[in-house]
């Protein structure tokens, strides 16, 4: 397959990067600064699970004339309106679009710029960063993609992107629940990255204390509240799935969220929380804990 993976980031990098390791056709998308250093350094990984340095193919969004098969989206959400500008010359009839974006919104937005069939879903778990020189380093071992049509088959183009994807060195899943794992983990993520953004810290001291505890729970069934009342496709034991996930998180655990805060970046908190709000208002929903987290975000952003 002809692959696009739009950013060469903590993300993309690392996923195209495995392809790339792996011998796939990959190019990346990328802003002219980060294309000049890495053709000064070349794509490198620190990795627990084995480091990388690569030389990769990369265009900008001036570099008009393929088309690929596979384009793989891993920007922040405020991105995305761009990064669907800058993809659009690269798309063709049979494109697959993948976007491995927290939360679900952006699919909406996807649907509506290429159509309904081209967009598929995605999701990964995988903590990941760069470092002032822009190699990525990744500490922990789990890399996991999980990708599927959101129809549940398992179509003859997912056979292919199988097919591409396995062998590389990175967890990649073909699901058949793929929108029932989108919704898992934006509860997930939306629960972790509030508290932990709202306390200003890693989950083990908010876990340790009893309060903490209550807390956590109390946000889970929030948000798991607002989820069944708009018919979002989750278990009924995910809440407490999740709670049991969070309070087995390593002690020093921080969300991406909260990283962003400390570095003065900007947050996807409309993305994640505001919307669950849209909807809990909506539906009159009590979510007071979730109020605070996005009161507490709101703020942030307007005083930075």
């Amino acid at each position: 397959m002809n692959i696009l993976i739009v950013g060469a980031g903590a993300i993309g990098g690392y996923f195209g990067g495995r392809l790339l390791e792996k011998g796939e056709n990959v190019t990346f998308l990328v802003r002219a600064k980060r294309k000049e250093m890495l053709e000064k350094s070349g794509l490198k990984i620190e990795s627990v699970n084995g480091n990388a340095k690569l030389a990769p193919r990369m265009i900008t969004s001036k570099d008009i004339g393929d088309k690929f098969d596979l384009i793989l989206i891993s920007t922040k959400s405020y991105h995305l309106t761009q990064a669907i500008n800058d993809i659009r010359p690269f798309v063709k009839e049979d494109t697959i679009i993948l976007p491995l974006l927290n939360g679900v919104g952006h699919l909406e937005q996807l649907i509506k710029a290429f159509g309904e069939d081209a967009v598929i879903g995605g999701l990964c778990f995988i903590e990941t960063t760069l470092d002032e020189h822009g190699t990525i380093l990744q500490k922990s071992p789990i890399h996991q993609l999980i990708y599927g049509e959101r129809s549940g088959e398992i179509t003859p183009r997912m056979e292919k992107l199988k097919a591409a994807f396995e062998g590389a060195n990175a967890s990649c899943v073909l699901s058949e629940q793929i929108n029932q794992e989108m919704w898992h983990k934006y509860l997930f993520i939306t629960a972790l990255s509030g508290i932990t953004s709202l306390m200003e810290s890693p989950i083990g001291p908010i876990m340790e204390l009893e309060t903490g505890r209550n807390t956590v729970a109390s946000l889970l069934e929030e948000l798991g509240a607002i989820m069944k009342k708009i018919n979002a496709p989750i278990h009924d034991t995910i809440t407490q799935e999740l709670y049991t996930k969070i309070s087995d998180m390593p002690y020093l655990m921080k969300s991406s969220m909260q990283r962003d805060i400390e570095k003065s970046l900007p947050l996807e908190s409309d993305h994640l929380h505001g919307l669950l709000l849209q909807h809990a208002n909506t539906h009159d929903v009590p979510t007071p804990i979730l109020e605070t987290i996005y009161t507490k975000l709101k703020i942030y952003e307007k005083e930075k």
